[in-house]
């Protein structure tokens, strides 16, 4: 297993993501770009691309903070709020880290899937509303909000989103307005419901601590993890 720490930049922001691949295959497979929670790159992000490297895929989980690391605390609600505001940097930041997937030699530019946690979900859905060449999309507990909503032919992926019931982030209307936005551009979406899940339901270490509403479930990451790869099957 090849894991290596690529630096690349966007807009003059040092930027510092994780690739990896299992190296002892030869040629070209499946590529996989990786957003991170809203709190910064860390383990749960870099676990989850070490897993698709096992799986036969190369991925690579990006930064869109800087410099690759989790942010203090006091941190987060500013550097979240400034890209939350701005979709297009959003989109341009993902769109950064996908050119650096893609220049592995181990990607084939033909099967490329983007998937994100929290924020970095909806970092993956805005590079779907920008257009870029993916085939498969999946946001796990993401906002599903659409400041600019796609219209028909912007969305080339399968969309999958992936949203706890009880998600006080997601609520249901903005579950039913992404239904609406997904309907009206014609495109091929899915949602799962997860009931008795939550935020972050995906992360060991959501515990409630840090906001209540923010807590691990075991069954929705499982469940969640298998309809990922039952899109991966099916588009690549």
């Amino acid at each position: 297993m090849h894991v290596e720490d690529i630096e690349y930049s966007y807009d003059g922001l040092r930027l510092v993501g994780q690739l990896a691949v299992d190296d002892s295959r030869e040629g070209s497979r499946p590529a996989v770009l990786i957003a991170h929670e809203g709190g910064g790159l860390d383990d749960h992000a870099k676990s989850r691309a070490v897993r698709l490297a096992e799986l036969g895929y190369v991925a690579f989980a990006l930064d869109y903070y800087g410099d690759g690391v989790a942010l203090a605390p006091d941190q987060v609600m500013p550097r979240f709020g400034e890209l939350d505001g701005d979709r297009r940097k959003t989109a341009a930041i993902g769109r950064a880290g996908l050119d650096v997937l893609l220049a592995s030699d181990y990607a084939d530019p033909a099967r490329v899937a983007a998937i994100g946690y929290c924020f970095g979900g909806t970092l993956a859905l805005e590079l779907a509303r920008k257009g870029a060449d993916l085939q498969a999309v999946v946001g796990f507990h993401s906002s599903l909000t659409a400041p600019e909503p796609a219209q028909p032919n912007d969305i080339k992926a399968k969309i999958l989103v992936c949203i706890g019931a009880i998600d006080p982030i997601v609520p249901g209307e903005q579950r039913l307005a992404f239904e609406q936005e997904m309907t009206a551009a014609d495109v091929d979406w899915r949602m799962n419901l997860y009931g008795g899940a939550a935020h972050s339901f995906t992360n060991v270490n959501a515990d409630g601590s840090a906001m209540p509403g923010i807590i691990y479930n075991e069954r929705a990451d499982q469940r969640s993890w298998r309809a990922m790869l039952d899109l991966f099957a099916e588009v690549f």
